[in-house]
């Protein structure tokens, strides 16, 4: 045994109650409240007069040192808990020699009991010994009586404090749980929160960016004097994208509700306004929601970058099924000259959809192709 082992105290968890079952509680205290019950029968019976008074003091000033050895020690004090435990034992030699030996014989048993349950086993050692000792000195019984009665206190003490020692170990490890599934309970909760802001700041983001190219080009016109039709025309288009944007808003709600389109329909319909074409390749399948809503975010940004940057372009969506994997590629022709509202916008679109991509584990490459611009997605699915 290393000297940790002697000098370490029962955990708090073993010093209490926690843990106990209902019946061993009450067990317990009954047995408490029958001990005092005797030893005050005891001395009321036993004496009278002065006596009668001491003997009844005794047992209640006992029984108060005994409560605050118990208070003592579960905060782990040595020296206090050493010194409340010095006077259990000169109680018992005072209730010895007055001639209170039920009284005298409960103090030694307890104190043995006791110290080999509450205390180091350093300090409970000298304890169990002096305790013993008293109790050996004192009683009248057969040395093979004696004998087998103070082995069996201390196998009762030691198995007691064993017993409180797993006791504690439970209830910790129970605690350890409950915090561990706490923790986990709120991990998945701001995880979940973090979901639902990027699918509602991803349709937000392009509903609301498509509406500003069109109301900023209304205004553009306005300022050079264009024709009403031709206002018009882009005040329609930004109504046309506030309600795409409501039906986006509310198609991402019905796919954080687990309800969700196919992708390649969404895509189709996607498309449906502008000058592409989508081709799905692979052995089509049902996708993770997550990698279900990426590809949609990125090509819903795609799209709207080729409006802002390269208008009148032709688009070509594909959507490959791969092993393990799914691929959206959108190409577009490029431009002969970049749209007038090419610096509208925040300039975030390409670092959001590389953060969606990189938090599933895949990857988005956006740059110059052969004729105009390709952003290339992957992810697991």
């Amino acid at each position: 045994m290393t000297w940790e082992t002697w000098t370490r105290w029962p955990s708090r968890e073993a010093l209490t109650w926690a843990g106990l079952s209902l019946a061993r509680l009450w067990f317990v205290r009954v047995v408490r409240v029958v001990v005092l019950a005797c030893l005050l029968w005891d001395a009321f019976h036993a004496d009278r007069g002065w006596r009668l008074a001491a003997g009844v003091l005794m047992v209640l000033a006992v029984t108060f040192v005994g409560w605050a050895f118990f208070r003592v020690s579960y905060g782990h004090r040595l020296w206090p808990s050493l010194g409340l435990m010095a006077l259990l034992m000169g109680a018992a030699f005072a209730a010895e020699f007055g001639g209170w030996r039920m009284l005298a014989m409960v103090l030694w048993c307890g104190s043995a009991v006791s110290a080999l349950e509450r205390l180091p086993l350093a300090a409970c050692v000298p304890c169990v010994a002096a305790a013993m000792t008293g109790y050996v000195a004192y009683i009248n019984d057969s040395w093979l009586v004696t004998g087998l009665t103070v082995v069996g206190l201390i196998l009762a003490g030691y198995t007691l404090r064993l017993d409180a020692e797993a006791r504690g170990s439970a209830h910790r490890l129970l605690a350890q749980e409950r915090a561990a599934r706490a923790a986990e309970a709120e991990s998945a909760a701001l995880a979940e929160r973090a979901r639902i802001a990027r699918e509602i700041h991803d349709v937000l983001a392009h509903s609301l960016s498509a509406q500003l190219v069109h109301l900023e080009a209304a205004r553009l016109l306005i300022e050079r004097d264009a024709t009403k039709e031709q206002v018009l025309d882009r005040v329609v288009a930004a109504r046309s994208m506030a309600r795409e944007g409501l039906a986006e808003t509310r198609q991402a709600l019905s796919a954080l509700r687990g309800e969700m389109t196919p992708v390649e329909d969404f895509l189709r319909e996607l498309v449906s306004a502008d000058r592409a074409a989508v081709t799905v390749t692979g052995e089509r399948r049902a996708l993770p929601a997550e990698a279900s809503q990426a590809v949609r975010r990125v090509a819903q940004e795609a799209l709207t970058n080729v409006r802002k940057h390269a208008p009148g372009a032709k688009v070509q969506v594909c959507l490959q099924y791969g092993e393990g994997e799914v691929r959206l590629d959108v190409r577009d022709s490029g431009g002969s000259s970049p749209g007038e509202l090419a610096a509208s916008g925040g300039g975030y679109g390409l670092l959001g959809m590389r953060e969606r991509a990189e938090l599933l584990g895949g990857s988005l490459e956006a740059g110059p192709g052969e004729e105009g611009f390709v952003v290339t997605l992957r992810v697991p699915g």
